[in-house]
């Protein structure tokens, strides 16, 4: 059975750093997708970001590049979310999400909240 499972989300205050954790079992991603997600009250679940294949090509949100980074431990077949300079507009909850060539696997999310 496969999991998916987030942590580090927190109340952070605005321009702080957060680095969020996805654990997978059951599997290994190595050669797949993994990938992370957002979803803010009252608003759909956007894509953030996603790092895919053995040589861990990342892509993002155009608007999210430059404060986000995906980075990967096959080892211990996790992947990270660095954000940094954290801005009031990105609290919600952050999901990870998996898969060979879909994203089948999803987490249960972590909160992340920016406030002063």
């Amino acid at each position: 059975q496969v999991q998916l499972v987030e942590s580090g989300g927190g109340l952070v205050q605005p321009g702080d750093s957060l680095k969020l954790s996805c654990a997978a079992s059951g599997r290994s991603f190595d050669n797949g997708i993994m990938a992370w997600f957002r979803q803010a009250p009252g608003e759909e679940r956007m894509f953030v970001g996603q790092i895919r294949g053995p040589f861990g090509v990342t892509n993002y949100k155009d608007s999210l590049k430059g404060r986000f980074t995906i980075s990967r431990d096959n080892a211990k077949n996790t992947v990270y979310l660095q954000m940094n300079d954290l801005k009031p507009e990105d609290t919600a909850v952050y999901y990870c999400a998996a898969g060979t060539r879909i994203l089948n696997y999803w987490g249960q999310g972590t909160q992340v909240t920016v406030s002063s």
